[in-house]
């Protein structure tokens, strides 16, 4: 029999992969069998010419269930598309909440949700919360009451629940976690924990934060996925982060020091790229016979500095002799925001909110859009606790200048640009800073 030559052999490993993005194009990927999810996102990384910030994540979509979950970095992409059904898909999200927990652990691990937390009678050393999950010999366990949807009904029944890393249990005498009253709901070893996205009308469920528990095997038999609902959005993400946790341990802990690690060893994959609308433009200096590219990142900051106002001084000339007028949609100041990645445009309410949502509902995440009430105005839709908030941006006219505002006209900038690097540096009249620019890319 012949023997397989090196290049066959590796034609034989390489799996076709198709991934979408959230504007509804595809692109597709040939990939080795090894190839983790954080490979693949840094490979569309590189072939986008997005920014790489370890954000960005590959989500598992079951558009029949309505389910979704973001890989965690370390899976093989090629392992979970053998797992998913035919009309299943990979999109190309960012998630900024994906490793949040590390930075922040105690606003994922409310006290009463963390059982030796309540026996001991104490609060939560940050620092020995997180060790207890990733210590393989300790035994974190959280508690408390979740809707379990009933088998073949509609009904759901609130029972008090426990995670621990040998499973999800139930009790069967109301808060006792007595052995004899301990029923094992789901293993954590082969499932994996979703988001429901279908909302509560679908499955008759008693809140909006539903999730569940889906065997990795079982493709789409509903039969199999046990349908779940928190009280709260801060349950159902204790809930589910607390299972990352207890499944993976010290692997997620590895994936997120990965990329800082990896700085001075990058891989084919990882190298340097511009963001969108970096990469769009570069920094050129003209002031010669002909142009040369600045290759000095501090020359180039200056020489865009520079560039910058003098496009705002061209601008306010322009308006001292009349044309265009401040207001006049071709006026520079009311159009520059189109170029950047956190402006959305004619966006619904609706839609900004489930982008925040998608994106992780972290402190400072952020978009701006078109106002719908009032078509010179703008909205900033922030996440905050927890907690999506929409502020209104009002232009008001000085001296025959148009300005945008926040807070009635107390700080004013020219342009949105000017507005959103404010509020990135200053907290202002908002709850927080300006922190992630909610992003959506084309592959």
């Amino acid at each position: 029999m012949p023997s397989c030559s090196p290049d066959c052999c590796l034609l034989q490993a390489v799996e076709i992969v198709k991934v979408w993005s959230e504007d509804g194009a595809g692109k597709v990927v040939e990939i080795p069998a090894d190839m983790t999810a954080r490979d693949v996102c840094q490979l569309l990384v590189y072939k986008s010419h997005c920014l790489d910030d370890n954000a960005w994540t590959l989500v598992e979509h079951h558009p029949i269930l309505g389910l979704e979950r973001c890989l965690e970095d370390h899976e093989l992409v090629v392992q979970v598309q053998a797992s998913m059904s035919s009309d299943s898909k990979f999109l190309f999200r960012k998630n900024y909440a994906k490793y949040e927990f590390f930075r922040n652990p105690l606003n994922f691990f409310p006290e009463q949700m963390v059982a030796w937390c309540q026996e001991s009678d104490g609060s939560i050393p940050q620092s020995q919360l997180l060790q207890n999950f990733l210590n393989s010999s300790s035994c974190p366990e959280i508690q408390g009451y979740v809707h379990v949807k009933e088998p073949g009904r509609k009904s759901w029944k609130k029972l008090y629940m426990f995670l621990r890393r040998s499973g999800l249990y139930y009790s069967t005498k109301g808060t006792s976690k007595e052995p004899r009253h301990l029923q094992l709901l789901s293993d954590l070893e082969d499932s994996n924990i979703f988001t429901v996205i279908t909302g509560k009308k679908l499955h008759n469920a008693p809140t909006d934060y539903q999730f569940c528990i889906k065997p990795s095997k079982a493709r789409s038999d509903c039969k199999e996925v046990k349908m779940l609902c928190a009280e709260d959005e801060q349950s159902r993400t204790c809930w589910m982060t607390a299972f990352r946790l207890l499944k993976y341990g010290i692997v997620l802990y590895q994936s997120y020091n990965g990329p800082h690690q990896r700085k001075s060893n990058l891989s084919p994959f990882s190298a340097p790229v511009r963001s969108v609308s970096e990469n769009s433009l570069v920094a050129m200096d003209f002031s010669g016979r002909t142009g040369r590219v600045i290759d000095n990142p501090v020359e180039a900051q200056s020489a865009a500095l520079e560039e910058g106002q003098t496009w705002r001084k061209r601008g306010q000339r322009m308006n001292v002799l009349g044309s265009p007028s401040p207001l006049h949609p071709s006026s520079l100041n009311t159009v520059i925001h189109r170029t950047q990645v956190w402006f959305h445009g004619r966006i619904m309410r609706e839609e900004a909110h489930k982008m925040i949502m998608q994106q992780g509902q972290v402190d400072g995440l952020f978009l701006l859009r078109d106002s719908q009430s009032n078509p010179k105005a703008f909205v900033l839709t922030l996440c905050h606790h927890q907690k999506i908030k929409h502020f209104q941006i009002l232009p008001c006219e000085e001296d025959g200048q148009v300005f945008f505002s926040l807070d009635d006209g107390a700080t004013k900038f020219t342009d949105l640009i000017h507005l959103v690097e404010f509020y990135q540096l200053n907290r202002g009249v908002l709850p927080c800073k300006l922190k992630h620019p909610c992003t959506a890319v084309a592959l």
